[in-house]
């Protein structure tokens, strides 16, 4: 029998949930773990400088975040909405996968109003799952016009822990200083450590990037609620490596160098990409890869992570690649040393 839900269960401490990032990106507290050595080091962040070496590869997720939550209103009552855009199913039509609060509410045929001057519209179309509608906007200028009106009117997506309001400083703290590719509704969260200084310094040393894309759904966070892992079905991902990310990390795997994925997310789209002799191949579509222990990883040998909740499956990821035991002692020690855990938290580097 392999590895149930509960094996993944710890208590965490409310006051170890990050509301707020490190003042300095590349200075929050960093927990370094040797596989092979079975060792636990504590260290900053911008200390993963002295891990790597010239050519070794770091390969970064280059989504960008879009302000995927509004609040509208309903026609006739007023009654205030939230509207969790997920993904855009049809450009032309505007038509959209969303999650909707409170959902009791939201029926098939209702419209719902955006903005002071109601100038977006959308009708509810169909119904997806208990929270899951699928939404077309109704809006008068062009894509790239209706586009901006989202921007204009959606908030950063913040995950639901964070309690406080989102602030200004949160469209930028909530993305990764590499961001290019629009399309994630959360942020590959190891990623957000870096700063522009770190990254010079690695590039400086020769450490060599490659570039991923995996639009983060909601899925990544998605509870699993069956005991045995094997039956948990995640969420389709949207992600794309192409050739130069390849030919860089395959090189790197046949000198036997370091090849670090930043974040389970990078992990996930790699290992969704594996070749029958275990290289590296181009990608491009939709990825559900659920990693559970026991796993073999084919890529990667060293990653970086933030600190996971309870019984999820980036958690499952992390115990797969470091080692369950190794996991559990290292997560028992984070909580007694008061790391900070989740997306604005500290971070892991596995090696």
């Amino acid at each position: 029998m392999g590895m149930k839900l509960s094996h993944f269960n710890f208590e965490l401490p409310d006051e170890l949930l990050a509301e707020y990032p490190s003042e300095n990106r590349d200075e929050a507290r960093l927990m370094v773990l040797n596989r092979k050595e079975q060792t636990i080091e504590h260290k900053q962040f911008k200390d993963i400088l002295d891990y790597f070496e010239p050519e070794d590869v770091m390969v970064l997720n280059n989504t960008k975040v879009f302000p995927a939550r509004l609040y509208g209103n309903k026609e006739k009552t007023g009654a205030r909405i939230e509207v969790f855009l997920l993904r855009e199913l049809n450009p032309e039509t505007k038509l959209w996968d969303v999650l909707v609060d409170p959902a009791r509410k939201i029926r098939i045929g209702n419209k719902l109003y955006f903005g002071d001057d109601e100038s977006l519209v959308a009708e509810v179309i169909d119904n997806t799952t208990s929270r899951g509608r699928t939404l077309r906007f109704l809006y008068d200028g062009s894509y790239e016009d209706f586009r901006k009106k989202l921007k204009e009117l959606g908030e950063t997506p913040l995950p639901k822990y964070i309690k406080r309001d989102v602030q200004p400083e949160d469209q930028e703290r909530y993305q990764t200083i590499y961001a290019k590719e629009e399309g994630a509704v959360a942020a590959p969260t190891a990623g957000l450590h870096f700063s522009k200084h770190l990254l010079k310094r690695l590039e400086i040393k020769g450490v060599d990037f490659a570039e991923v894309t995996l639009h983060v759904g909601l899925g990544t966070f998605s509870p699993v609620e069956v005991e045995d892992l094997s039956k948990h079905k995640m969420d389709s991902e949207e992600a794309f490596i192409e050739k130069k990310a390849t030919e860089t990390i395959n090189r790197a795997k046949r000198e036997n160098r370091r090849v670090c994925a930043v974040g389970t997310t990078v992990m996930r789209v790699m290992e969704s990409a594996v070749s029958s002799n275990h290289t590296l191949n181009e990608f491009g579509g939709w990825t559900n890869k659920f990693i559970f222990p026991p796993y073999d990883f084919s890529i990667a040998n060293c990653m970086i992570t933030n600190f996971h909740t309870p019984k999820s499956t980036l958690l499952m990821m992390i115990s797969a690649f470091a080692g369950h035991d190794f996991m559990k002692r290292a997560y028992e020690e984070a909580v007694r040393e008061k790391y900070r855990f989740y997306t604005y938290g500290d971070a892991m580097l596995i090696i």
